[in-house]
């Protein structure tokens, strides 16, 4: 039938609020513009072919049988599980369609695998995406940002919305826990945010992180507990200065979060170099973003010099802006919607 779509989906940091977010305490999370790319082209047979040069995974091809077992030939052996959010996204997309087609996907990514960028959530996103439109049908975002988090939920047993959401709608988002709920409040910048990415391999998991924090929290709580209340006062004074604009005060905040986050233990000693080469380069502020163990920090600057410094330590970089507006189609050579 050969219809193709294109579709992009953003990727995400964290301004403020990382870990202390477990503990009811809002987080501040804001879209960039570095996406996942995902064409999708539908063939005439029920297979499905997978080509993800970008996901870390060198020469990796992959056939999906219509039985479900995964054919994979790579120069790494049968490493595949990068590519279960991309499985489980289409078993999802096809539930939704209500109908099995056979698709041709190619998968590219401008960010790191595991660095906290929000990249399984991304390619979650536009993978159903890719999917749904490629055959010609619609899919309202909200619906979009469910499905995905499923994707999530039943790959890694439990996800919270957050990076869904931010790779289907974009923007910046206040995100609040409430009980077994999360509310999720969209926030206006008073400025552009000049974002540097600088990324590092992480030797921890985000899973370990977290039972890590937990633990420390259960054995001193008189401690810990003060340290995740303040990460929470600086993610609501730091949606304060974002709405005003103040980009001096949102760097000063960002400052004492990593400390506090360092103080929990999350961050390395990689990640500490990048964060204080930013800051010494002209940077108005500095820290980890995620849950830390490596993976990637964020600087408040546009500045050349930022970039250079975080290179200079061994950082691969990315420079970054806000995205708002979220997954969508980039090119849509497909046939009228059907019915």
């Amino acid at each position: 039938m050969g219809y193709v779509v294109t579709v992009k989906a953003p990727g995400k940091v964290i301004l403020y609020g990382e870990h202390a977010v477990v503990y009811g305490e809002p987080a501040l999370a804001m879209a960039v513009n570095k996406y996942v790319y995902v064409t999708a082209k539908v063939r005439d047979d029920s297979k499905i072919g997978i080509n993800a040069m970008d996901l870390k995974l060198a020469g990796l091809s992959v056939t999906i049988l219509e039985n479900g077992d995964i054919v994979a030939r790579t120069d790494y052996g049968a490493v595949i599980s990068a590519l279960s959010y991309v499985k489980r996204a289409l078993e999802i997309a096809m539930e939704y369609v209500g109908k099995r087609v056979g698709v041709d996907l190619l998968i590219r990514s401008e960010m790191p695998v595991g660095a906290g960028l929000g990249t399984s959530a991304a390619v979650a996103v536009a993978t159903i995406l890719a999917y749904v439109k490629a055959l010609g049908y619609d899919i309202d975002k909200r619906e979009l940002a469910r499905l995905a988090w499923q994707v999530e939920k039943d790959v890694q047993g439990a996800a919270s919305p957050t990076d869904t959401t931010m790779a289907t709608f974009g923007g910046l988002i206040y995100i609040k826990p409430e009980g077994n709920s999360v509310i999720m409040e969209p926030v206006k910048p008073g400025t552009e945010i000049p974002l540097v990415i600088g990324y590092t391999p992480r030797v921890s998991t985000t899973k370990e992180l977290v039972a890590m924090v937990r633990r420390k929290l259960e054995s001193m709580r008189d401690v810990i507990e003060p340290i995740i209340k303040t990460i929470g006062v600086i993610t609501r004074r730091g949606r304060e200065a974002l709405e005003k604009g103040d980009l001096e005060l949102m760097g000063t905040l960002m400052n004492i979060n990593h400390g506090l986050l360092d103080s929990l233990g999350v961050s390395t000693r990689q990640l500490n170099e990048m964060v204080y080469a930013a800051r010494s380069a002209g940077a108005l502020g500095s820290k980890l973003t995620g849950a830390g163990g490596g993976g990637c920090m964020i600087a408040l600057s546009d500045k050349v010099d930022v970039e250079r410094a975080i290179e200079l330590i061994g950082g691969s970089v990315l420079s970054a802006r806000l995205d708002s507006e979220g997954a969508r189609v980039i090119d849509d050579k497909s046939l009228p919607t059907l019915k």
